[in-house]
């Protein structure tokens, strides 16, 4: 028996949407970054997480109630070590594993995420590894990492040890993450915005200690404010809503689209170059999701109605 019944599926579909939302949104993280290159990492980490914090009590605020709206912030302990572990983690450990490791190499290990979600799924109550979402994980990761080794060398090298274990806590931090959210779906997306928070101000006091302050210009505070409202703001809360009520092993696969999209903005944007290995990336995902979706639509047709 499916431990999704009928009532609730449609409200799984719309979850799920909301992740397919944030992976788009994450699409545009490369191209958006550029606008605040000149910016120093933490800086950009505090500001944008910063304003996606405000988004999370607007959001609050616009339901009225007052200071008890703000209730929706509430969650337990364990919670808040997820949220601020999980936001703060990744990001902490992918700028040390840049300056660690290049960055093809440190993405190639840290793309590892999506396949580790569709893998940790199978754990939770209910959970089964399927082997099309496997099948489609791999795909999927086929043509990241045909899409990151576009540069040439890749081959892992000793002195970048720790930038590459970097990069792989970042696969664990984040699919950990995402898949332990099923334990706190009764916790509103709403309470993001606390997370939020306290990963700005573990970035600001990183960014005290570590780095110079720069005055954004005009167009970098235009770039932080799309950042902070979009890949960090809208995403995060879309991920958070569809980590604890979507289909997890499909989401796990669907996320191999956001670094192909991205490159793909980026030559639309005249930042790259479009390349034969572009196209067989797009294919490769594209074939990951519909091997790991096709088995869901037919079991579904094949269902008798009641």
């Amino acid at each position: 028996m499916s431990d999704i019944t009928s009532a609730t599926r449609p409200a799984r579909r719309a979850a799920t949407l909301a992740g397919v939302a944030a992976i788009g949104l994450w699409g545009s993280l490369a191209l958006l970054s550029t606008s605040v290159s000149g910016l120093p990492p933490l800086q950009v980490l505090a500001s944008t997480f910063a304003i996606a914090a405000l988004l999370g009590v607007a959001r609050i605020a616009r339901r009225g109630r007052g200071l008890g709206a703000l209730r929706a912030l509430r969650q337990p302990p364990s919670g808040w070590l997820l949220g601020v572990g999980g936001l703060f983690g990744y990001h902490a450990l992918y700028f040390y594993a840049l300056s660690a490791a290049p960055p093809a190499q440190v993405s190639l290990i840290a793309y590892l995420w999506p396949l580790l979600i569709v893998l940790f799924s199978a754990a939770l109550p209910g959970g089964r590894l399927r082997r099309r979402h496997v099948a489609g994980a791999l795909l999927g990761l086929a043509g990241v990492w045909t899409v990151l080794t576009a540069g040439g060398d890749v081959g892992l090298r000793a002195a970048h040890a720790p930038g590459y274990l970097a990069a792989l806590g970042c696969a664990l931090v984040w699919s950990t993450y995402s898949v332990a959210q099923r334990r706190f779906a009764d916790v509103p997306a709403d309470a993001v915005a606390g997370s939020c928070a306290a990963t700005a101000a573990l970035g600001l006091a990183g960014h005290l200690a570590l780095e110079r302050t720069v005055v954004p210009t005009a167009g970098e505070a235009l770039g932080l404010l799309a950042l902070g409202l979009g890949p960090v703001g809208v995403a995060f809360f879309a991920w958070d809503h569809a980590t604890k009520h979507g289909d997890l092993p499909q989401l796990g696969v669907l996320s191999y689209g956001a670094p192909v999209l991205s490159t793909v903005l980026l030559c639309l944007a005249g930042c790259a170059e479009a390349s034969p290995r572009l196209l067989a990336a797009c294919v490769l995902v594209a074939a990951g999701g519909l091997v790991a979706t096709a088995g869901s639509s037919s079991a579904r047709a094949r269902r008798p109605s009641r």
